[in-house]
């Protein structure tokens, strides 16, 4: 039975995806709606200047709008009128031309590749020929053989941009040459929840019914992470077809920005700033952050920009730890000292805000390695133990970090007496990325501060070997293709060279 069990469970474990139960406690920091049957003392809670940071489209309906709050009913009815055609999964491809690509062929082994290049197969297709693309940390799921569902030659990678080389008979706003950054989430746009401004809950990009099994529903498709977000080619490679493209692209018109300064709107400075949503992050809070790589790094980036008044940084890794620093967190070395007792000293009575930019995989003590290594647990739950231990009574815990299935030993009783709020989910990229666009082309923030190395695409196999060994001060690769260089030279555009 064990065997069996195990055997199961190796087949079935989940990728980095939880659905969203947002309260409506932190309303009024994000969409400005009061609703009468709900009272909070305005000596606690403190305005957010809307105007810096929430996407006009989805003022009304945000991320915030959860099902106990917002009319989900009426937005199925209406949904429901209109059927819509899911995206074709596996495009056509030119065989008479091919498309450096990285392909994953099991743990620890990525290999640079030639394929034939994509082409338009659904008519709200737009091919991309990719400039920049990076390495993502949750990529190092796959890499480390911890994301089931790979497949042998799948292409992985779901951070990029580049300009727009054609475009389906259907697509309305994007056109040939655009320069565009890609969501990593895949949104049709018209279900009930792109509608509410919850891309990444999307209900029609992915058709896993093993993810379905696994969490009762399926969230959207991504791309090149695995089969059970749906199986699509990813944006490591030089050329991407991109589904529903009015939705799944952002327009870059100002040559004056780098690659580098926009790239990251694809996912991680989405998903740092949705961090800060979901935990409420405003002027005033005190804010601990468990892991200094690109997400933990950039939610100190925009818990600043936020107005908070003190932001802790929790690693290992002193490089990490110093650009944590640079943005203005004061540090704690796990490796040196105890988080908990220190953080109960720096600030006694805990902070407002706790968020987890780690996940699973980075497990520190003797049982939850064994509890892994033998299947009891799939995911280590100590950094949320440590989160619900110093955070301040009432206080709220937001997971950005990568959890999969199940996870042992949380400690649900202080959880529970403490009054905590918990919120997890993966980045609503769509909701975000116009106003973190306006936000960076005004240079009141500068995300590049997170690259360390840039290299060549033909070279991401050595780029995947660097980062997840943390080796040579690795935090951010940038992966150039070929076609970059090109377009440096005819727009003009200063980028880091190679």
């Amino acid at each position: 039975m064990m065997i069996f069990l195990t055997s199961l469970l190796c087949e079935t474990l989940s990728p980095r995806i939880s659905s969203s139960f947002l309260s409506v406690r932190i309303l009024p920091y994000i969409t400005g709606i009061s609703f009468r049957t709900i009272k909070m003392s305005t000596k606690n809670f403190v305005n957010f200047d809307q105007s810096k940071c929430v996407d006009k489209k989805w003022r009304h309906q945000h991320i915030m709008s959860s099902f106990a709050t917002y009319p989900m009913e009426s937005v199925r009815d209406e949904v429901q009128k209109s059927p819509i055609t899911p995206p074709t999964i596996s495009p056509k491809y030119d065989s008479n031309l091919m498309s450096t690509v990285i392909e994953w062929h099991g743990k620890k082994d990525v290999r640079v590749s030639q394929r034939p290049r994509p082409i338009i197969t659904d008519d709200t297709d737009a091919i991309i020929h990719v400039t920049s693309s990076t390495i993502c940390g949750s990529d190092l799921h796959m890499y480390n053989g911890d994301m089931k569902g790979m497949k042998a030659k799948d292409i992985i990678g779901h951070e990029c941009m580049g300009i727009v080389e054609s475009v389906g008979s259907n697509v309305k706003n994007i056109k040939v040459g655009d320069r565009v950054v890609i969501s990593a989430p895949i949104a049709c746009g018209q279900c009930e929840y792109c509608k509410t401004g919850m891309f990444s809950l999307c209900d029609v990009t992915n058709d896993s019914k093993v993810m379905e099994k696994l969490y009762g529903h399926r969230i959207c498709g991504a791309f090149g992470y695995s089969h059970l977000t749906g199986g699509y080619d990813g944006c490591q490679a030089e050329w991407v077809r991109v589904p529903f493209a009015d939705v799944n692209l952002l327009k870059i018109e100002n040559n004056r920005l780098t690659d580098e300064q926009v790239l990251f709107l694809s996912d991680v400075v989405c998903t740092a700033w949705h961090a800060n949503v979901m935990g409420g992050v405003g002027p005033g809070t005190t804010v601990a952050i468990w892991g200094a790589g690109p997400v933990g790094l950039l939610s100190v980036m925009w818990a600043k920009y936020r107005g908070a008044k003190r932001i802790f940084s929790i690693d290992c890794i002193e490089e990490r730890l110093a650009k944590a620093r640079s943005q203005g967190a004061e540090t704690i070395d796990f490796s040196k000292v105890d988080v908990i007792d220190t953080m109960q000293k720096m600030l006694p009575g805990g902070p407002d805000v706790c968020i987890d930019a780690v996940g699973f995989r980075y497990t520190k003590g003797l049982v939850h390695k064994i509890q892994r290594a033998v299947f009891l647990e799939t995911d280590t739950p100590e950094i949320l133990g440590e989160a619900v231990t110093v955070v301040r009574k009432g206080g709220t815990i937001a997971v950005i970090g990568d959890y999969f299935l199940t996870a042992n030993m949380f400690p649900i009783g202080a959880f529970m007496e403490k009054a905590v709020t918990m919120r997890g989910g993966q980045l609503y990229c769509q909701s975000y990325w116009h106003d973190l666009l306006k936000i960076i082309e005004n240079g009141e923030v500068d995300p590049t501060f997170i690259i360390t190395h840039t290299m060549e695409l033909s070279r991401a196999d050595e780029a995947y070997k660097m980062f997840d060994e943390k080796s040579d001060g690795t935090i951010k690769v940038v992966l150039k293709t070929a076609f970059a260089a090109i377009q440096q030279t005819t727009s003009g555009v200063e980028t880091i060279t190679f």
